[in-house]
């Protein structure tokens, strides 16, 4: 029995398989091609997941201690994650919901203020809100710090709907009431 399918080039690589291009070649064999997959084509991804697991298992005094407030929902109900890719950097906290990143900053950023404007610039254009706070303040002086994050989830959350009773129904009930 012949095996037709080595024979033949999948219509996808043209008249010849090594003309084939890479990813046409792993398309016509059914299987995906290395750059299709969502960690990058050099795998970048997985170095970029590796170095954001030993930042959060390495995490500074300042960082343990916020850490304590936001996680679990403890503060103000909200998610935090931290150490988290986004796009090409790994941001300390990051909450997704309302779109808000907190950097925390120690001596090693003085030496990279520009990197740092450029890495803000680039987050805002992505949407989010950065908030960064020196070491020494999460240290001395955190309830400042919270009271100042929680005034940035309030300017950034939606403006709450109102409360049940208050609403256009509301009034055309007590309109209708007034007219008999």
């Amino acid at each position: 029995m012949t095996n037709y399918r080595r024979k033949l080039p999948s219509p996808a690589c043209g008249t010849n398989r090594q003309d084939c291009r890479f990813g046409q070649r792993k398309l016509a064999e059914g299987r995906a091609p290395r750059m299709a997959r969502a960690i990058g084509a050099g795998g970048e991804g997985n170095l970029q997941l590796a170095r954001a697991r030993s930042l959060r298992s390495n995490a500074t005094d300042a960082e343990q201690k916020l850490w304590y407030h936001l996680r679990a929902h403890r503060f103000m109900g909200l998610k935090f994650k931290r150490q988290k890719p986004i796009g090409r950097y790994i941001v300390d906290f990051v909450c997704l919901q309302p779109k808000l990143i907190i950097e925390l900053d120690g001596g090693q950023h003085m030496n990279q203020e520009k990197y740092d404007q450029h890495r803000d610039s680039w987050l805002q254009e992505q949407g989010f809100t950065v908030l960064r706070f020196w070491n020494n303040q999460i240290l001395s002086e955190t309830s400042a710090v919270l009271d100042t994050i929680r005034r940035e989830v309030l300017a950034l959350s939606p403006t709450p709907s109102p409360a049940s009773g208050r609403g256009e129904h509301a009034q055309r009930e007590t309109e209708s009431c007034t007219s008999i």
